[in-house]
């Protein structure tokens, strides 16, 4: 497979698209072929920019016998279905984040992988950045010593008019949840990465500033299976927006990060050396600035996954993690309990 072409399809062409096709053409030894959405101009129009075929019924486009992975881009609540659909037919999937809105339905990819042999990866590109792999690295390794601190703060903004701009936004059905299950989840992602698994929650969600069936507001304290506690706090109703904040606190050190920029790192006997890499754009009010790199390195990682035949660097049971901890939010604030994660 040295120098064998990938063919990469996409499945609906909206805002986070681009990333995806730009993270394809500049990947070597990878080519998009087709792209799919049920809105005709979307598809026509983003097909001619990226000069590859076009359809309506994602299901024609998986008929394809030379399409080799599909990303799917779709509105959350429609991934599992695509997905499943996309490997039964034969082929590898790349899924945005969330790569689904119950535990069920990523229990059902993770299952579809499974039978039909097929590589599930999702995109949570952040883990790619050399900033967060530090930190990683160093938390890992025992250098900030016991942890007692896990804390996120993610203050976004999305007006009215972003959410009126596609009937799925700030829906169950579709959306699968708001500040948390879309934007938030990111940073989720990370927390849980770094820090270790989440043993529970207490939560509460609300919908304060936004005309929509989801949170646009939740507060959330956990309780880390290695015994650490933290805070998350998500929304997307203030004011013009900030830069998330993640901090990482243990007993014999700190490490402070704001938006993509390291603040603050008390490392005892570390010193802070990152790769060079193309800074990422704040997404606090704008979802487009994140760039394509990290989308990039992930396809490319795929790539290198079905060649040497090991797993995505994000699998099916990683991209769930996040969900997990989402879904015990909503269901404290719910039922106005503790949630033990291992119960859902």
């Amino acid at each position: 497979m040295g120098d064998k072409v990938f063919n990469f399809a996409i499945i609906g062409c909206g805002v986070i698209a681009p990333n995806h096709a730009e993270g394809i053409v500049h990947t070597p030894n990878a080519r998009l072929v087709a792209v799919a959405d049920i809105v005709e101009e979307k598809a026509r129009s983003f097909a001619q920019k990226y000069n590859c075929d076009w359809y309506l019924d994602y299901k024609e486009l998986l008929d394809r016998p030379d399409i080799d992975i599909v990303n799917i881009c779709t509105p959350s609540g429609l991934h599992p279905e695509m997905a499943i659909e996309a490997m039964k037919r034969g082929k590898h999937v790349i899924t945005e984040k969330p790569m689904a809105i119950t535990l069920e339905q990523a229990d059902a990819m993770i299952s579809a992988s499974k039978e039909y042999k097929r590589k599930l990866a999702c995109i949570f590109q952040r883990r790619t950045q050399s900033v967060f792999k530090k930190i990683k690295e160093v938390v890992s390794q025992g250098a900030i010593g016991k942890l007692i601190l896990g804390d996120a703060y993610m203050k976004y903004f999305r007006s009215q008019a972003y959410y009126d701009s596609g009937d799925w936004r700030g829906t169950w059905a579709l959306d699968g949840g708001g500040a948390l299950m879309n934007q938030g989840i990111h940073c989720i992602d990370l927390m849980q990465w770094i820090m270790g698994e989440v043993g529970s929650v207490f939560a509460y969600t609300r919908t304060l500033a936004r005309r929509i069936e989801v949170e646009d507001t939740a507060v959330a304290v956990l309780e880390y299976k290695n015994g650490a506690i933290g805070i998350i706090e998500g929304t997307t109703s203030v004011v013009p927006g900030f830069d998330h904040r993640l901090e990482f606190h243990g007993v014999d050190g700190s490490i402070l990060v704001d938006g993509e920029r390291i603040a603050r790192w008390e490392v005892p006997g570390v010193e802070l050396k990152l790769e060079p890499e193309v800074t990422v754009g704040s997404t606090a009010s704008d979802p487009r600035a994140v760039g394509y790199r990290g989308h990039m390195l992930l396809i490319q990682d795929m790539i290198d996954a079905i060649k040497n035949n090991r797993d995505p660097l994000i699998t099916g049971e990683e991209g769930k993690k996040a969900l997990k901890i989402i879904l015990a939010i909503y269901k404290s604030s719910k039922e106005r309990k503790e949630v033990y994660l291992d119960t859902l």
